[in-house]
């Protein structure tokens, strides 16, 4: 086995990729009822960085290990395995430290997968694909046939809306905020594509024509949040997730009181806390079926290995990217995809 390392931080700054380093830590000997588990992959979220800024709203203790989702094979286990037997692939529990070569984890919180599907692939699994899923069934009753605009489009929760959306027959409005990211969206399989503006509602008029729109998924905030308020019918319901211009959302009263919008947040920590075990693996076993059926996929930018965990926060931390980054701290095996 190779050297234990993993990336830590012992404190939070302004500038990510300083703060976090790869350090070589001991390993010890799984605890009964745990399981040591290698690490294949694990991605590395907008949560991810802000945590390492302190400008996320649920902060580990410090000194803390960086990632917050992935998968890993079984190496070892002591005492209750669960059903899990060594060489099985799992999903990490979240907020486990997943930027680590290897953990000991309890084996009830291990969640096994299935072994011919592409690891970068199901390391995503834990955190945007049930927020996409989530969004789309648990806000508004929505019909087949029905509208959703979201802005960011060409972010990882925007593609997996798309794919969730097309499978459910839900029809999408993809907003971006700059034209370059238009073509990826396309190649994503959007539709309906267009750049933010102050004439957002004005342009899906002339594009759409007059359509019912009762969903809004935001995860820009400022002003974008307004631009998809304007788009709603009335009675419509705004739902933010993020916030990547850095700024509060703003509604005016105008639509919030005279059209009915109503505006919510939603955070998966609250729904995971909140929902029965059955609804929760019932969730997961569907979007590990759509993963392997590849019905759901995530662009890849760039992969790191466990020493390049710098680069990895840097480019995760850029405005302009076109896919996810994630980290293989047991080995890179793709520069780009």
């Amino acid at each position: 086995m190779q050297t234990p390392k993993h990336a830590r931080y012992a404190y939070r700054g302004r500038v990510p990729h300083e703060v976090i380093k790869t350090v070589e830590f001991n390993l010890l000997p799984p605890l009964p009822d745990e399981a040591r588990v290698q690490v294949l992959a694990a991605p590395v979220n907008p949560s991810d960085v802000l945590q390492l800024t302190g400008e996320y709203g649920q902060l580990p203790p410090l000194p803390a290990v960086g990632g917050s989702e992935g998968v890993g094979r079984v190496e070892a286990i002591n005492g209750n395995a669960r059903g899990l037997e060594e060489g099985d692939i799992v999903l990490l529990p979240l907020g486990c430290g997943s930027w680590s070569t290897h953990l000991n984890l309890p084996t009830r919180d291990l969640v096994k997968l299935p072994h011919d599907v592409d690891p970068v692939q199901l390391a995503m699994l834990s955190v945007n694909p049930p927020t996409a899923s989530l969004m789309l069934s648990d806000i508004v009753e929505l019909q087949p046939g029905d509208w959703v605009i979201q802005n960011a489009a060409n972010s990882a929760v925007g593609g997996y809306v798309a794919q969730i959306a097309r499978r459910r027959g839900i029809r999408l409005i993809n907003v971006v905020r700059r034209e370059s990211a238009i073509e990826a969206v396309w190649q994503a399989g959007g539709e309906n594509v267009l750049v933010d503006a102050e004439d957002l509602p004005r342009r899906v008029e002339e594009t759409l024509g007059e359509i019912h729109v009762r969903l809004a998924l935001d995860c820009v905030g400022g002003v974008h949040t307004e631009h998809l308020a304007r788009c709603l019918a009335p009675g419509g319901t705004i739902v933010n997730y993020g916030s990547m211009s850095g700024e509060r959302c703003m509604v005016s009263p105008r639509y919030l009181v005279f059209n009915g919008i109503n505006l919510r947040g939603f955070w998966l920590a609250n729904w995971l806390r909140k929902a029965r075990a059955d609804r929760r693996q019932a969730l997961f076993a569907e979007l590990a079926a759509m993963v392997a059926d590849g019905s759901l996929h995530a662009s890849v930018q760039a992969s790191y290995g466990i020493d390049e965990v710098r680069e990895a926060v840097q480019a995760a931390s850029a405005g302009a990217r076109h896919g996810k980054i994630v980290i293989e701290p047991n080995g890179r095996s793709r520069a780009a995809i």
